[in-house]
Formats: C-alpha cells, sequence, structure tokens
C-alpha cells in the first residue's frame, strides 16, 4: 500500500528532507507555520495542507522537525493526536529530550498510533545531499515501516533502541560535535598566532588522526570567515541545554560540554546567535588577540 507522507517543519533542516522525499517519489503533503517556505516543494509537487490537523487526518505517515521539546509536545500532543488516524506511524525528527520523546509514545500510543524518535545528524548539507545520519528509538516493526523514508533522507540509518534512545544518542552526537568544534577553533587561532599558512595545514591535517566531519567542512569556513549557519548556535545552545539537563538527572560531570556552552552564551549576548555553530572560534580568538585569516604583518 502506497502511503501519503505529511511533513511539518520546513526550517534549514526540514526543507532539504521534505525535497528528498519528493525526489524518491512519495506522495508528499507538507505544512509550516510560515507557508511561504513551502513555495519551492509545491513547485516540485507536493501539497499543502491548512493547519497540522488537516495534515495528519489526510496522511499515514506523519514526520515532524521543528525546534524544541515544547513545540514538538504542542504539535504532536495536540492537532496530530487528535487528528491522526488509529494506524499511523509518526515520526519526529526533531531534536528534543529523550523523556520528551517518550511521553509523546506512550500518548500517541493510547490512539493506536505508532510512533518513532528519529533525531539527524549532518547538518543543512546533509539533509539537502540526502546524507543524513539517523538515529532511530522505536519499536523494529515501525522502523522497519519507515526505513523507506529515512533511506530517502539520509545515508546512515541505525536503530539504537527503545523510544527515546535516539534522542539520547543524538545528544552524545551533539557533545562530540561541540567538543571537536573547540578543538578545530583552537587550533585555528594556535596556527594563526603562529603564522603558518592556513589552507596547507587543513591540508595536512585533514587526512591523518586528526581528521573529522567538522574539521573538513567547518574549518575552511572559519579560515574564509563564512559564518553561514549548517547550524545556528541559536540550535546547538538548545541541544547543549538538553544534553546538560539529561546528564544532571543520570549525575554525569559535562565539564568540556558545560563550558563550551558558556562561550556559546558569549556569542549569543553579542547577537550572534543566527550564525552558524562553527563561529565558537570568535571566543578563542577574543581571549587569544587573533582573529583566523587575517594577514599577519
Amino acid at each position: 500500500m502506497t502511503e501519503r507522507v505529511g511533513f511539518i517543519g520546513l526550517g534549514i533542516m526540514g526543507r532539504g528532507m521534505a525535497a528528498n522525499l519528493l525526489k524518491a517519489g512519495f506522495e508528499l503533503t507538507v505544512w509550516n507555520r510560515t507557508s511561504g517556505r513551502a513555495d519551492e516543494l509545491l513547485a516540485q509537487g507536493a501539497s499543502l495542507a491548512a493547519s497540522p490537523a488537516q495534515l495528519a487526518a489526510q496522511c499515514q505517515v506523519i514526520i515532524s522537525c521543528v525546534s524544541d521539546t515544547p513545540d514538538v509536545h504542542a504539535l504532536l500532543l495536540g492537532d496530530v493526536l487528535t487528528s491522526a488516524q488509529p494506524g499511523s506511524l509518526v515520526i519526529d525528527m526533531s531534536t528534543i529530550s529523550p523523556q520528551g520523546a517518550r511521553v509523546c509514545a506512550e500518548a500517541l500510543a493510547a490512539r493506536g498510533i505508532a510512533f518513532l524518535d528519529a533525531p539527524v545528524s549532518g547538518g543543512s548539507e546533509g539533509a539537502a545531499k540526502g546524507t543524513l545520519s539517523i538515529m532511530v528509538g522505536g519499536a523494529a516493526e515501525d522502523v522497519e515501516r519507515a526505513r523507506p523514508y529515512f533511506e530517502a533522507m539520509g545515508k546512515t540509518i541505525t536503530h539504537v533502541g527503545r523510544v527515546g534512545d535516539g534522542q539520547t544518542v543524538k545528544l552524545v552526537n551533539q557533545i562530540l560535535v561541540v567538543g571537536t568544534m573547540l578543538a578545530v577553533s583552537e587550533a585555528l587561532v594556535f596556527a594563526q598566532a603562529s603564522g603558518v599558512d592556513l589552507e596547507r595545514t587543513l591540508a595536512a591535517v585533514s587526512g591523518g588522526a586528526a581528521g573529522s566531519w567538522m574539521l573538513t567542512n567547518r574549518g575552511p569556513q572559519c579560515v574564509n570567515r563564512d559564518w553561514r549557519p549548517g547550524f545556528t548556535i541559536d540550535l546547538q545552545q538548545k541541544d547543549l541545554r538538553l544534553v546538560l539537563q539529561a546528564a544532571d538527572q543520570i549525575g554525569v560531570p559535562m565539564l568540556g560540554t558545560g563550558m563550551i556552552f558558556q562561550l556559546y552564551r558569549t556569542l549569543q549576548a553579542d547577537g550572534l546567535g543566527e550564525e552558524g555553530n562553527h563561529a565558537l572560534i570568535k571566543a578563542l580568538e577574543r581571549l587569544a588577540g587573533v582573529e583566523v585569516g587575517e594577514a599577519l604583518g
């Protein structure tokens, strides 16, 4: 049976993800608070729902990709819960708290609606190219039902465990992302202050043991002073807040992550929240009195 897919949330990640579902040939209905963001998808063959409730009533598979736990709860425990038909599958691809995902699953299950939490990693580039890493929590049969949709949006699909475990693994991912970006930032500031050629430095280290996705993709952006976001500071901070809250609940110290959270906070205070998360380097530059990419006299 061909299922109609509904996609809610056409932000920095959602637009590319929805576009790849269309490219894969799925019947797609979309909704976004700012309807103009759907125009390109409508031109490619998507349908526009008048409301989340209408989308949920029309679609057998409902995918959400919005900002934070309260937004997901307002959406899924409101219009989707009351309008989706029993037997539907709801897939939340936002990054929210693990407990928040379990609350959604329990409420939807009471109405015979299946739920997966499936947060993603790979930035806006991965969303556009369909190469995201997708971390899925939920029942195995629901994961298999969702697999064709995941394969349209991502390259690495991993069923990590129960509902909520997808969100936990995504928080693991975010700890690694920001820790790596701090190391990239310190390394580039050190290289700049030492007077070595930055492009040659990146070429020399990227292929060795120090290589990483963040170094390869965000290092050159730092050198070129290109702060366009694959993922914004504001969204990164939301995720780090979730990390610190979850860590507090289980009693795990997060020394590095807590420090990075505070560094990002200084950038937010200067109005830089919409810049890419690689702008973390600006906090290190201020401490060192060195700006990466500028000519040394």
